[in-house]
C-alpha cells in the first residue's frame, strides 16, 4: 500500500504579465522518496518548487503538506543579510531537538569555518551555507534548486553522499546529469505549464521524453496539423540533436582510442610532431613549467604536448590553480620555470567564468553581429544570424528583443553563441557549464563535437567531461599534474579515485607544530605590513577596474569581421586583452596570497 504523500500540488496555475507560466502542474512527495524536476530553461520549474515552498502562492490549484512535516528549501540566491556569520545562519534553522554538532559538521565538509561574516561572503560561499543550513536540521522534505551551482568536484561528490544517507523526500532541479542520475527514483518532466511523471530516475528521461515527443509529433502529422510555432520546433528537434549525438559520442570513444595509442608511441609521436609543426599540427607544448606563490606549488615539473584536434579537461578542487595552469598553457602567464611553445597559425577563443558582460540595451541580433549586417561567419563560412539563432534555441521573434529581458539561461546561451561566432582554431573554455540548464549543455557539448580545432577546458561536470574530452589532465596535490586517456569516467577507472578536495587548514596546522621552537614565537609576532594592509585594501577595488577594463577590449574583438577589416586594431586588443589578463592574474593572487596571510596571523 502507498504511502499517503507528504507534499502535494494539484492543479497548479499561475501567470506572470498576462503569460501562463504553469498552466496545469501536479506534483507529489511521499516519504523519503528522491524526485528530479527537469523542463527546458523558462518553463517555470524554480518558480513551481517556491509553490511548493509555501514562498509563493498560485492563482489556481491545491497545495497541501502533511502536518507536522518539516519543508526546507534551498534557493539559487540565498539571503544571509540577517545573519551576522555562517554559523549563526545554519544553527538558525535548526530545531529543539536538533544537533548542534551537525551544523559545525555540515560547514567544515562544506569548506567554511562558521565564522564567515555573511556581509563579506562570495556567491559560492553563501550557496554552500545555504546548503548546510537546510540539511542541518534533516527535515521531511527537501527542495533543491540548483545545489551544485558552483561546488567543485570533492564537495559534489560528497553532497551526493550524504544526500543519499538521509531519509528526506527530495525534489532536485540541476543541470548535473550524474548528480540527477545517482539521487533520482522519479522524474517529473515540466513542459509547457503542465508536467508528466515517470516512476524512475532521470538516467531513463531522455529515452522517455524522446518517445513522448515522437509520439506527439505523429498525433500532429495525423491531424494534418502544420508545425510552424518555434517552440515545436525547438521541442521536437530535441530528439533529433541527441540521436546525432549518439553518433558523436561514438566518434568521441574512437578518438580516445586513437589518444591512448598516441601516447603509447612515444617515438611515433616524436617524429610526426617534428614533421607536422609547420602545418601546425602542434598546438601548445609545455616542457617541466613551474609556478609557485609562496610556499604554495601550483605547478610542478609538468610536461604536455596538446595536438590539433584534441580535447583536454583539466580537473581538480577549488583552489588546485586550474585557472592558473590554464593561463601557462595559452601564453597569458609566464611559468617560473620550464617554457611553453604554442603553435603556428592559432586563433584562440576563451570563454572564462566570468563571461564577458553584455550590453543590456543590445537586441539579441546586434550582439551576435556587432550591429553590423544580418550574417556571422562561422568556421570561415557564412551564416543568416536567424539560422545561428535557432542554433542557440533563440526563435526568430527574439531577434529585436533586448539583452535584458532575457532569462538568465538565454544570456548564457547567448554569450556561448557570440564566443562561438569568433574565428577560432583553439577554444579555452573556463567553467563553461556554470548556470547552464540541460538542454543548453546538450547544445554545448553538440559545438565541441562538430568543432574541428582543439579544446581545453575546465569543470566540475562528470557527464559532461566523459561527453567531449579525449583526455583529462587531474591535479594530484603539492602541484603535480597526471594526464589520463578518456573523460572523468576513464580517469577513475584507471586512478582508483575522483577528485578529493585540497585541504589547508589541516595541513598546514601540523605543519606549524613542527617547525623549530625558535620560530614559534617570530610567527606570532608577524603583522601585516603597511604595504601589504595597503594592497588588501585595495586590490578588490583595482580588480573590479581591471574586470570592467577586459570586458570592454572583450566587447571590440567581439566583432567577427575585425580581423579582416582592421588587423591592426584586432592585434592592438588581443596585445591589451593578454596584458590586463596577466595583471588581473597576477592582482587576484597577490590579493588570495595576503587574504591567506591575515587569516593565519589572525587565527
Amino acid at each position: 500500500m502507498a504511502l499517503p504523500p507528504l507534499l502535494l500540488l494539484q492543479d497548479i496555475a499561475l501567470t506572470f504579465g498576462g503569460t501562463p507560466l504553469v498552466e496545469s502542474a501536479e506534483l507529489s512527495v511521499s516519504p523519503g522518496e528522491r524526485a528530479c524536476l527537469v523542463g527546458r530553461n523558462g518553463s517555470g520549474k524554480s518558480t513551481l518548487l517556491k509553490i511548493a515552498a509555501g514562498l509563493i502562492e498560485a492563482d489556481r490549484g491545491k497545495r497541501f503538506v502533511q502536518p507536522g512535516a518539516t519543508v526546507r528549501y534551498l534557493a539559487q540566491e540565498p539571503d544571509l543579510s540577517a545573519y551576522p556569520t555562517t554559523l549563526a545562519y545554519v544553527e538558525a534553522g535548526l530545531g529543539p531537538g536538533d544537533d548542534h554538532y551537525r551544523a559545525r559538521y555540515l560547514l567544515e565538509q562544506l569548506g567554511l569555518t562558521g565564522d564567515e561574516k555573511s556581509a563579506d561572503l562570495s556567491g559560492g560561499e553563501a550557496r554552500r551555507a545555504a546548503l548546510a543550513h537546510v540539511l542541518a536540521p534533516q527535515p521531511d522534505i527537501l527542495l533543491l534548486d540548483e545545489p551544485t551551482n558552483h561546488l567543485d568536484l570533492p564537495v559534489i561528490e560528497w553532497l551526493e553522499g550524504e544526500l543519499k544517507s538521509l531519509r528526506s523526500a527530495m525534489v532536485l532541479i540541476s543541470h548535473d546529469r550524474r548528480f540527477l542520475e545517482s539521487l533520482s527514483q522519479a522524474t517529473i518532466w515540466l513542459d509547457r505549464g503542465r508536467t508528466r511523471r515517470m516512476d524512475r530516475g532521470f538516467a531513463h528521461f531522455e529515452e522517455w521524453r524522446d518517445q513522448v515527443l515522437e509520439q506527439e509529433e505523429a498525433e500532429h502529422h495525423k491531424l494534418g496539423r502544420k508545425l510552424v510555432a518555434e517552440a515545436d520546433w525547438l521541442r521536437y528537434g530535441v530528439t533529433a540533436r541527441r540521436k546525432r549525438n549518439v553518433r558523436r559520442l561514438g566518434n568521441l570513444h574512437a578518438m580516445r582510442q586513437q589518444y591512448r595509442e598516441r601516447t603509447r608511441a612515444v617515438g611515433t609521436v616524436n617524429v610526426s610532431l617534428a614533421e607536422a609543426e609547420q602545418s601546425g599540427t602542434l598546438v601548445v607544448e609545455a616542457e617541466g613549467i613551474s609556478k609557485t606563490y609562496g610556499d604554495r606549488a601550483i605547478v610542478s615539473n609538468l610536461s604536455l604536448r596538446v595536438l590539433r584536434g584534441d580535447r583536454l579537461g583539466i580537473i581538480g578542487p577549488n583552489g588546485a590553480g586550474k585557472t592558473t595552469l590554464i593561463n601557462m598553457l595559452t601564453g597569458v602567464l609566464d611559468p617560473d620555470g620550464g617554457r611553453v611553445r604554442l603553435g603556428s597559425n592559432l586563433q584562440m577563443v576563451t570563454l572564462d567564468q566570468r563571461r564577458a558582460s553584455l550590453d543590456p540595451d543590445a537586441t539579441v541580433v546586434e550582439t551576435l553581429t556587432g550591429g553590423r549586417g544580418d550574417t556571422v561567419t562561422i568556421g570561415g563560412q557564412t551564416k543568416h544570424v536567424i539560422g545561428y539563432m535557432k542554433d542557440f534555441l533563440f526563435s526568430p521573434e527574439q531577434a529585436r528583443t533586448p539583452v535584458g529581458v532575457l532569462s538568465g539561461g538565454e544570456r548564457n546561451r547567448l554569450m556561448l553563441a557570440r564566443a562561438l561566432a569568433q574565428p577560432s582554431n583553439l577554444l579555452v573554455l573556463d567553467e563553461p557549464t556554470n548556470d547552464l540548464d540541460l538542454e543548453t549543455l546538450d547544445l554545448l557539448e553538440e559545438m565541441i563535437q562538430d568543432y574541428s580545432g582543439t579544446v581545453i577546458l575546465v569543470s566540475h561536470d562528470r557527464d559532461f567531461l566523459d561527453r567531449t574530452v579525449s583526455s583529462v589532465l587531474v591535479s594530484e596535490g603539492e602541484g603535480r599534474w597526471l594526464e589520463y586517456a578518456g573523460g572523468y569516467t576513464d580517469m577513475v577507472a584507471q586512478r582508483g579515485r575522483g577528485v578529493q578536495a585540497r585541504v589547508v587548514e589541516k595541513e598546514s596546522k601540523p605543519k606549524s607544530a613542527d617547525r623549530p621552537a625558535a620560530s614559534a614565537p617570530a610567527q606570532g609576532k608577524r603583522k601585516l605590513s603597511f604595504n601589504e594592509q595597503h594592497d588588501l585594501k585595495t586590490l578588490p577595488k583595482r580588480m573590479g577596474e581591471m574586470e570592467a577594463r577586459i570586458a570592454k577590449v572583450q566587447e571590440i574583438l567581439a566583432d567577427p569581421e575585425l580581423y579582416s577589416r582592421d588587423p591592426a586594431r584586432f592585434q592592438k586588443a588581443m596585445d591589451a586583452l593578454t596584458q590586463l589578463q596577466t595583471e588581473l592574474h597576477a592582482a587576484e593572487e597577490r590579493w588570495l596570497e595576503l587574504e591567506m596571510l591575515r587569516e593565519e596571523l589572525e587565527g
